[in-house]
This record gives structure tokens, sequence and C-alpha cells, in this order.
């Protein structure tokens, strides 16, 4: 009965370390996209169009919006591992540049172990209310009243 008894403890003490063995095995996710290379080699540079290069690799990530346009590809790769935080252990970053005319003037490539940063910003609309709650507006008008408003004088 007894050894009945260790066999079970020991087989779920195995089927514990297994499950925590898997648990924490790291999970890769990908997020983005950059073209393939076949398909990065049909477009002509000075020739090809914005609309033209949209039609051969697919629609950009991100356009510049002060750099005239161009397209931005950019695909990153994160490691998850247990509860720790997702950590990114790879990038890349496909630039296409136009000119003045719209025509494709260069394709780049850019990676994280170029060390080289291409900033993608987004357009916000700030609400121009800094960092008020409806309860500090509310108690933020105590002490602002005048005796006068309640007299009636002016």
């Amino acid at each position: 009965m007894v050894t009945r008894k260790m066999a079970r403890v020991r087989s779920f003490l195995l089927l514990a370390a297994l499950a925590g063995t898997i648990s924490c095995a790291p999970v890769d996710r990908n997020h983005g996209y950059i073209p393939l290379p076949e398909d990065l080699d049909r477009i002509v540079v000075g020739q090809d169009s914005r609309e033209s290069v949209a039609d051969i690799v697919g629609p950009p990530t991100a356009g510049g919006v002060l750099s005239g346009g161009d397209y931005f590809y950019v695909a990153s790769k994160f490691r998850h591992f247990g509860a720790v935080a997702p950590r990114e252990i790879s990038r890349e970053v496909l630039a296409i540049r136009f000119d003045a005319n719209g025509l494709v003037r260069n394709i780049e490539r850019f990676g994280l172990e170029d060390g080289r940063v291409v900033v993608l910003s987004r357009r916000v609309t700030d609400d121009n209310v800094a960092d008020t709650t409806f309860i500090r507006q509310l108690l933020g008008n105590i002490g602002r009243v005048n005796a006068s408003d309640f007299i009636g004088e002016n």
C-alpha cells in the first residue's frame, strides 16, 4: 500500500515537473509584414510609382507624413517566456523612398542590430485637459464662490 501511494506521488511530481517545464517554454510571436525578396526584385527604381509598389508588395505598414509619403514595412519578433514580459528579439524595417515625382528613389532595409532608428509616429489630437478628473474639476470650484453671487449684488 505504501508503494502504491509512493508511485502516485512520484507520478504526480513527474507530471507537475513536466507541466512546469512545458509552461515555461519560450513562445515566439511574429508581428508586422515585410515583403518577400522576390516581390522586391520586381520593383524598378526610377520607374515604379506609389500605386504600382502597393500593387506589387501590398500596402505599407506605415507611410511617412513628413518625408513625402515614403512607405515603411515593419516586422518584429517577440519572445514570450512564462510570466516575464515579452522581449523583442528581432526587428526589420523596409523603407521604400519616393522622389518628388512619386517614383521609387531607393529601397532600404534596417534591422535591430543596425542601431538605426526610424521614427514611426502617429498624430494624436490633444483634448487640452491636463490630468483633470471629474472629481478634481468639481472640488476645484470650492473657494471660487463669491458672496455677492448669493446676495445678488453686482
